[in-house]
């Protein structure tokens, strides 16, 4: 997943290097087997289509207002979505929680699998977020409840 501006623009230098490096492999008249260059070709095309899927989730994200969560190990990936969303820096983000951007970039490298729950909800504050959820039990029958 890309996770920030640097990382979009290094994903789309590099497909460009790769589209090239196909373009030259296919004007070179190297001798090698038919079956091994068209797999090292295969190979690099479909490093480039994961790339551009990664850009495209990176972009869609960017006109994303809700993102749905399946469970609660997907706090830390959805917390990297949102603020990408919203349209901030991790140092921007940083900013916000009184945090340096380098404790950013470490909590979104293992999806915030560090984070403390405070820190969690100060993240969750400073990206303005909100959560609806839907707590299920499992191998129970379950009922609806209604708390006041």
């Amino acid at each position: 997943m890309i996770k920030n501006k640097r990382q979009y623009n290094v994903t789309k230098k590099q497909i460009e290097k790769l589209k090239t490096a196909i373009e030259v492999a296919h004007q070179t008249t190297v001798q090698m087997p038919a079956e091994i260059f068209n797999a090292m070709i295969a190979g690099i095309q479909s490093q480039i289509e994961d790339m551009e899927q990664e850009i495209g989730e990176y972009e869609k994200l960017s006109k994303t207002r809700n993102l749905p969560i399946d469970d609660f190990s997907q706090i830390g990936q959805m917390l990297i979505q949102a603020r990408i969303a919203k349209g901030l820096t991790q140092t921007e983000l940083a900013e916000k929680c009184g945090l340096k951007s380098q404790q950013i970039q470490r909590y979104e490298e293992t999806s915030y699998i560090s984070a403390s729950l405070e820190r969690l909800n100060d993240i969750v504050k400073a990206l303005d977020v909100s959560f609806s959820a839907t707590v299920g039990f499992c191998n129970q029958p379950v009922e609806n409840l209604n708390i006041d």
